[in-house]
């Protein structure tokens, strides 16, 4: 049955243009170079997020769940209503055999252990982390439960969220998005009260029955406080979550804020929470308290958000939740902004029992790409590009080849300073430059139509009297300092590497990785308000003042010196990718002895905005320890 339901869809499967050597043959996807034969690996999930979910279900005593056929640990504890609600695990757990369990919540959590009085009042939440029998973390749950004579599992609990979020245009200082998940498919309205006047509650709407929802809170007053509740209902229960936001001051009013920025909490060695999901929540969870305690305004997280590098979508969106919910108790008070890195990657593998695996970005583009597993995951603005379609180098006008820019390129706004989001890993193929050349892009190359996106959009900021400050953010750094100066926007000096677009007569693309660098800088040089990059990949925290005495071409450079331009001129890179991912040291390159304040500390950086003036801080938020004022 598998089988043929496998060749029915790829039977039915348009093939991108862009892959020219993939073919279908007898329900089967083929990469044929000359002679060779290379088969598509089978991306078959070892376990799904609905799997881990674990179908709750009320019982007399308690929950019990199935995680398919799963064997482990089951640990458990309620979630009392705090301004950060979370899991207070309780003292014993139940083994999880063949896929079940059991919580036994009116013998165990009663009495002494009802920290949440669910006795009392007749309904309480749960939360609840499934652990391997090799000891990962691999699921961390909630959900809410009814308690009348016997437990009841309420079906519209939210299971993840909610999120506050920034709006489509990428404005917050009148409207606001919040965005959630439910256990079974709700209607779901938002309730909107001003916190300090005497005023009507709004209401606001999500009337579509469905699992996922985003609801548009509209028509609110600048720089106010306002307190939310969201309300999800089904045909038998209804649920309520309560929490509060603050929107943004109206743009140019120059009022003192704050924004936090780091990148890569991919998991690291350790044990624990230190891999959870593909996430080293530990420390991500430090940094999300950091953040809310210094009263950031918003949090950008460019991209190794997970540990990724995936063949199916399902255990991709396992680490995803991993990455939400550690986030979530934060989360629910202000934007966390996320981008794409490499580890994002989500590929169709081919295999040749004698040669290198070939890794392309998964097709169909419009589900199952990196590109549209991420924009499913997040709620981003969507005012960036298209797509590359269109570019010189699109081999088929006529349809779509390309994956999609949607809420992976875009920009923001917050007063007077602007948030112009890259993805230096699009339509990412982690073997680009291997053989054979299949098609595809390498890590730190931006390609073509996302440059002449922004070069628009930062002349737009450029005319906009109400911006001051605009900061450029991609997970690849321009001038990498540890390990990769292999890769990234560098490639050891090795102009050649370049995304693939096979035509008749070869690679269609020309331009190679530092020419391409260099556009990229000039296009940000070129603006009047462009200050500083954001990036990461480099798993230490260290910052670059990129003028005319920094070197940065290698030896015999042939080509044009950007340096000697009219338009250079000097801008930022800050590098931050210390959220938890394993660290990275120094290493030889030309603009080293220009590299400042470099640390293998876990760390974020604080933007401290006061008017055209700005304080950058940086602390550990492991030990708060400051690593850095300047």
């Amino acid at each position: 049955m598998n089988t043929i339901i496998l060749t029915f869809i790829l039977c039915s499967l348009t093939i991108p243009s862009i892959y020219p050597d993939i073919i279908e043959q007898d329900g089967n996807l083929l990469l044929i170079s000359g002679s060779d034969e290379y088969s598509l690996m089978s991306s078959k999930p070892l376990y799904s997020l609905n799997q881990l979910i674990g179908n709750p279900i009320g019982t007399d005593v308690g929950i019990k769940f199935k995680f398919g056929r799963l064997n482990g640990a089951l640990h458990y504890g309620f979630i009392k209503n705090t301004r950060y609600p979370q899991t207070i695990f309780f003292k014993k757990s139940e083994i999880v055999k063949k896929g079940a369990a059991n919580i036994n919540i009116l013998h165990k959590l009663a009495g002494e252990y009802d920290m949440i009085h669910w006795q009392k009042n007749g309904f309480g939440t749960i939360g609840y982390r499934f652990i391997t029998e090799s000891g990962n973390i691999l699921y961390d749950g909630k959900v809410a439960f009814i308690w009348k004579d016997k437990f009841t599992i309420n079906s519209a609990s939210i299971m993840v969220g909610p999120f506050i979020n920034f709006t489509e245009d990428g404005n917050s200082h009148t409207n606001i998005r919040i965005s959630f998940n439910t256990l079974q498919p709700t209607n779901a309205v938002v309730l909107v009260r001003h916190k300090t006047k005497t005023q009507p509650v709004f209401s606001f709407k999500d009337d579509v029955l469905s699992n996922s929802h985003e609801v548009n809170l509209t028509n609110l007053e600048p720089d106010t406080e306002y307190s939310y509740t969201v309300q999800t209902k089904t045909s038998k229960h209804s649920y309520t979550e309560s929490y509060s936001f603050k929107t943004a001051p109206i743009p140019g009013s120059r009022k003192p804020f704050s924004f936090a920025y780091t990148s890569d909490s991919r998991e690291a060695k350790g044990g624990g929470e230190r891999n959870s999901a593909g996430v080293n929540t530990y420390i991500m969870k430090k940094v999300a308290a950091l953040v809310n305690f210094k009263k950031a305004a918003f949090m950008q997280f460019s991209g190794d958000m997970i540990n990724g590098y995936l063949n199916n979508v399902e255990q991709t969106e396992v680490q995803y939740h991993s990455w939400k919910r550690v986030i979530e108790p934060f989360a629910h008070y202000i934007p966390f902004v996320t981008t794409m890195g490499n580890h994002e990657a989500l590929s169709h593998i081919f295999i040749h029992k004698n040669k290198n695996n070939i890794k392309i970005d998964k097709f169909p583009f419009e589900t199952d790409s990196a590109e549209a597993v991420f924009a499913k995951q997040f709620v981003n603005p969507t005012n960036g590009p298209i797509s590359e379609d269109g570019a010189f180098y699109d081999p088929n006008p006529n349809q779509l080849d390309f994956p999609s820019y949607k809420e992976n390129v875009f920009y923001y706004i917050y007063d007077n300073i602007a948030m112009v989001v890259l993805n230096s890993n699009y339509w990412y193929s982690p073997t680009a430059n291997k053989e054979p050349k299949v098609g595809g892009n390498l890590t730190g190359y931006i390609m073509d139509n996302q440059l002449k996106w922004l070069k628009n959009t930062l002349d737009i900021l450029d005319n906009n009297a109400n911006i001051d400050f605009v900061f450029v953010t991609q997970h690849t750094p321009a001038f990498p300092t540890s390990w990769h100066i292999r890769d990234d926007m560098w490639y050891m000096g090795k102009n050649e590497m370049k995304a693939v677009v096979k035509g008749n007569s070869g690679n269609l693309i020309t331009s190679g990785i530092i020419e391409q660098r260099d556009k990229y800088l000039l296009i940000l040089m070129q603006s009047k308000k462009v200050i500083a990059m954001l990036t990461g990949d480099e798993h230490n925290f260290n910052w670059l003042q990129i003028d005319k005495n920094v070197d940065i071409y290698p030896k015999n450079w042939d080509k044009t010196d950007i340096r000697k331009l009219p338009e250079f001129r000097t801008i930022y890179q800050i590098n931050n990718g210390t959220a938890g991912a394993p660290y990275s040291f120094k290493n030889n390159i030309p603009w080293k002895e220009h590299v400042r304040n470099f640390t293998t500390q876990n760390a974020v950086v604080f933007f401290h905005i006061n008017g055209n003036s700005i304080k950058i801080e940086v602390i550990d938020p492991d030990t708060l320890d400051t690593i850095l004022q300047f």
